[in-house]
């Protein structure tokens, strides 16, 4: 079955290596750790409240400078390691994670209050905490999340590259593209990171195994699903006009749907920040009022209630396109699991919008802006 699905490449390490892949996640983690508490940080204010103060909860915000750090230290062995020992010991380091993920929640849940929820496996798979910081709140445990699983998607993409590399005779330009735009994708989400503060998952999801296991090692490891399958093969021949067609085009399709997911966000961080601030000094904020709320209905919001999504969805046909290899499953991984994390969770979306605004403003909303993800089509 392995071989079928072309990954038996990905099994071939030695019992040391072996144990050694199912300890990376947990000595990337603790080594992010250490540097996300020693390097410089800013601190800042976020959406979400402390609920004992009713104070904006403050962040320390270094992940750029932690990003550097890492791709530095990968970049020259700082440590003794090979530029390919993430992409080889991939499987083992999943397994690893999950193992990790699995012992981190039990404790971060169990050690919390009991909430609204009193089944045991549904708090512990939703979390109990909405917010966890510590030593003296200089470390925040979501935002730590992402640090981890940002910088390891981009340092996957990069080892699965040098494998490339070192494993196959015609270098596929295509992948070097897809690593290319995974690292710009990266390192834009630390450039604007206090934008995360005002997204869902700062400000509503609590921490359990769902985010334990998604933030690092779901993003940092398996959103390079592609490249299992698709770095032991060739450049697909493209020459001339197709070739440069073929990246550019791939190229342009990624900025499309960049601009529309991060133009999206950054509508919403400015308008929760300055209400009545024109957005880029063109789009002035529409709203609908809901008591002392108010739903933000123009420019990247009044296109489709979770419009981020289609940039999301655009980004992830661009990386199974640049590949080359269109016709080959493992190309298209990566969109079977966004749409599948995606649309699920803008029904999530909705209902939680609907319990904060009043399902009559709420309505009012979705009547004016009838699109869920893609104007004029859902």
């Amino acid at each position: 079955m392995i071989e079928w699905l072309g990954i038996d490449h990905l099994f071939e390490l030695s019992g040391g290596e072996a144990v050694l892949g199912f300890l990376t996640p947990l000595i990337v983690c603790a080594a992010v750790f250490v540097a996300h508490m020693i390097l410089p940080a800013r601190r800042v204010t976020g959406y979400a409240t402390n609920r004992e103060t009713g104070e904006p909860r403050s962040y320390r915000l270094n992940g750029v400078l932690v990003f550097a750090l890492a791709h530095v230290v990968w970049a020259f062995e700082l440590t003794g390691m090979p530029r390919d020992w993430f992409y080889r010991s991939t499987m083992y380091a999943i397994l690893g994670g999950l193992i990790t993920a699995v012992i981190a929640t039990t404790i971060v849940v169990f050690s919390q209050p009991e909430g609204s929820q009193k089944n045991p496996f549904l708090a512990w798979w939703f979390g109990r905490a909405q917010e966890m910081q510590f030593f003296n709140n200089r470390f925040d445990l979501k935002m730590y999340f992402y640090i981890v699983g940002g910088t390891m998607l981009s340092l996957n993409a990069w080892s699965g590259a040098a494998w490339h590399i070192d494993a196959v005779d015609d270098v596929n330009p295509g992948l070097i593209l897809y690593v290319a735009i995974n690292s710009f994708y990266v390192f834009d989400y630390f450039v604007w990171e206090r934008v995360q503060l005002y997204t869902y998952d700062l400000i509503h999801e609590n921490v359990g195994f769902k985010l334990v296991w998604g933030g690092p090692f779901v993003w940092g490891w398996m959103f390079v699903l592609p490249l299992w399958g698709l770095a032991p093969v060739a450049d697909p021949g493209f020459s001339g006009g197709p070739m440069y067609f073929w990246l550019i085009g791939c190229a342009a399709l990624f900025l499309v749907g960049w601009t529309i997911s991060r133009g999206s966000n950054m509508q919403k961080y400015t308008f929760k920040r300055w209400p009545e601030r024109k957005f880029l000094g063109i789009f002035e904020p529409e709203v609908i009022e809901a008591g002392d709320r108010k739903i933000l209905c123009s420019g990247f919001w009044g296109k489709a209630r979770h419009f981020g999504y289609f940039g999301e969805g655009l980004y992830g046909i661009s990386v199974a396109l640049v590949f080359g290899h269109f016709t080959n499953l493992w190309s298209w991984t990566y969109v079977v699991m966004i749409v599948t994390f995606f649309v699920p969770r803008q029904f999530e979306d909705d209902r939680q919008c609907a319990e904060k605004y009043g399902e009559e403003k709420w309505a009012e909303y979705q009547a004016r802006v009838p699109y869920r993800i893609i104007p004029g089509i859902f």
